[in-house]
């Protein structure tokens, strides 16, 4: 097993021998609010990541990972530069984006089958065929995807009767139902047991060679970005800019037990320390203002 740096990181680098550019940032920032209560959340930051691909962001807290997620679902405006998303920018068009946040939002009055598919009822091409094939060929797909992720004969439960890990199971199946071209996850097992975090890591793993979206990943945890990602962005303390952008060539299936070895061992204190690093740096610059 081994990570791979990039050694001519620019800041846009694209794996050799990767699909087509599904996300790319070109000099995108962020800055919030106007005049003196304006705060920059993300620094000019230029990003490509190739069709199909599984990239994860780790840096401190408050370094504009969850902002760089927003930007590539349109949920908020670069103040300057441009992203684009399959070829346009993201503000050309609604994108067919699946999402996963760390508490699994699942209406109470539902079934989870029915949450499940509650993407079919709003997406097109699905919403238009929702009321025919809503309870032949749309629950078979809810129940199929269930059955992937150890639910089976769960869909008829209710929210409130499934565990944490559970529910979060079933999040990301509502995630996949409409075949999204990407998913981005912001924590989505931040709130679990060490436990079941790992074993929804091998069942990420699974859907993602199974289905193979572009997904973007926002993480604290270290372990988890070299488990699940083909790459890992390391960002700087805010505002935030990628600090590292490497490939991870560990072989998959990966497995729990991989974690434990030498080799990502080291990738864990590299980029343990590459955030560390980065968060020395912000507090000493702000402590030179602070005696400015």
């Amino acid at each position: 097993m081994r990570m791979q740096p990039n050694a001519q990181f620019d800041g846009q680098p694209v794996p050799e021998g990767s699909g087509p550019v599904a996300i790319e940032l070109s000099e995108a920032s962020v800055t919030f609010g106007r005049g003196d209560r304006a705060v920059p959340a993300l620094s000019k930051t230029s990003l490509r990541i190739a069709d199909g691909e599984f990239v994860a962001l780790v840096g401190p807290s408050g370094c504009g990972k969850s902002t760089i997620l927003r930007l590539v679902s349109g949920l908020v405006q670069p103040t300057n530069g441009v992203v684009i998303v399959g070829g346009r920018e993201v503000a050309a068009r609604a994108l067919r984006v699946g999402m996963a946040f760390q508490n699994p939002t699942m209406l109470p009055w539902m079934t989870i089958e029915r949450n499940i598919m509650l993407p079919l009822k709003i997406v097109e091409p699905f919403r238009s065929n929702f009321r025919r094939l809503r309870k032949t060929e749309f629950r078979d797909k809810a129940n199929a995807l269930l059955e992937q992720v150890g639910l089976k004969g769960f869909g008829s439960n209710y929210p409130w009767q499934l565990s944490g890990g559970m529910l979060q199971r079933a999040n990301l199946c509502r995630a996949l139902i409409h075949e999204p071209r990407m998913l981005l996850l912001d924590e989505p097992f931040g709130a679990l047991d060490q436990f079941t975090r790992e074993e929804l890591w091998a069942i990420l793993q699974n859907l993602w060679m199974t289905h193979k979206p572009t997904v973007l990943l926002v993480t604290h945890d270290l372990r988890e970005a070299g488990f699940l990602a083909s790459r890992i962005c390391v960002m700087s303390a805010r505002p935030g800019r990628i600090l590292d952008d490497s490939r991870v060539e560990f072989a998959r299936p990966r497995t729990v037990a991989m974690t434990f070895e030498p080799d990502f061992v080291a990738l864990n204190q590299k980029l343990r320390a590459f955030i560390e690093d980065a968060r020395s740096a912000a507090q000493g610059s702000a402590a030179q203002e602070g005696t400015g």
